[in-house]
């Protein structure tokens, strides 16, 4: 499959640090999923390949049900072996041109960007999309590099592809991005991070459409 612009309206991001002890991933995931996340990417730092890999099937086959793209975060061979959507890297890690050529014509691509010329490379070598910051200050992220909102915009119009604003996203500064041409949102804590994760899905969703 390749991505539509509509499934990249809220794209949802895991992050096992706000779990409940003794839970897992799936839960939460189909929670966010009922509440109309349009995509999901697995992030995972601290499991070991196995245990990453059975996670990434279960939440797969959460996926197929809702009929939402699946994507896995930097490790190109496991969304291969799996039969992910797709996979996205960052900049630090393999090349666009070499993962496309890894996974293929029909997988999805996406790319990370901070600046217009990284996003002309990414897109020349193959990306689908791209996710764009951090847009504002994040704690998701530890090395994330803040990028302008004007220079967000010039990303917007310097690729065909669509872009995804990632980064310090909330429910309160969705409307911050109004008019910058991006195609949806990449959150974590703003999904997985609430109390009622369902609702809070929901709410983003119907804000980031009112926005866009």
């Amino acid at each position: 499959m390749r991505i539509e612009k509509e499934q990249l309206l809220l794209y949802a991001v895991t992050d096992r640090h706000w779990l409940k002890e003794g839970e897992t991933l799936d839960g939460p995931v189909e929670q966010a999923l009922q509440g109309g996340a349009t995509l999901i990417q697995i992030r995972e730092k601290e499991l070991d390949e196995a245990s990453f890999e059975k996670e990434a099937e279960r939440l797969q086959d959460l996926c197929r049900n809702y009929k939402v793209p699946f994507i896995v975060n930097d490790n190109v061979e496991l969304a291969v072996r799996i039969g992910a959507d797709g996979v996205h890297v960052g900049q630090e890690d393999m090349e666009a041109g070499q993962v496309r050529r890894l996974i293929g014509p029909d997988r999805i691509l996406g790319v990370s960007a901070q600046t217009v010329e990284e996003a002309l490379l990414a897109e020349a070598a193959g990306a689908d999309y791209l996710g764009v910051g951090a847009v504002f200050p994040t704690g998701s992220k530890d090395d994330a590099i803040e990028v302008p909102h004007e220079v967000l915009r010039e990303i917007c119009r310097a690729v065909s592809i669509p872009v995804v604003a990632i980064g310090g996203i909330t429910y309160e500064n969705i409307p911050e991005l109004s008019g910058s041409g991006i195609a949806g949102i990449s959150v974590i804590s703003a999904i997985f991070g609430q109390e009622d994760i369902g609702e809070a899905t929901k709410r983003l969703k119907e804000r980031v459409e009112q926005t866009l």
